[in-house]
């Protein structure tokens, strides 16, 4: 009897760094099927792996003038993943004291500079 084993990758989560940008932008260009990035994009502080691809990230954007954070998938994630990406987003979120998070002017002024600067 022959058995297939499947590669289980691993999901890893991590902070977003400059270099994942253009690839987060992608994502969020080929969910949305836009040709330039708008105010939804946010400022993204998290990212999920799955081995070396971004499946998921998450997004700061404003809300009825509160700051939230958004998900945005571009593959099939489990439940649990999906489920484990949002505790875990939600838990970096609730702890991170930095200006984007806590004043929304500041994540206002962020959003518009990250947008000028992928749309150019």
């Amino acid at each position: 009897m022959e058995t297939d084993y499947k590669t289980q990758q691993r999901s890893q989560y991590a902070e977003v760094y400059i270099s994942d940008i253009p690839q987060l932008k992608n994502i969020f260009l080929e969910i949305f099927k836009l040709e330039s990035v708008n105010e939804n994009f946010g400022i993204p502080f998290l990212i999920l792996k799955k081995g070396s691809n971004i499946a998921a990230f998450a997004s700061l954007f404003i809300k009825d003038n509160k700051i939230d954070f958004q998900i945005y998938q571009n593959s099939d994630l489990t439940i649990n993943e999906r489920a484990g990406f949002e505790k875990n987003a939600e838990s970096y979120f609730r702890q991170n004291n930095s200006a984007n998070f806590r004043d929304v002017e500041q994540l206002k002024s962020s959003i518009i500079q990250m947008i000028d600067w992928l749309n150019i």
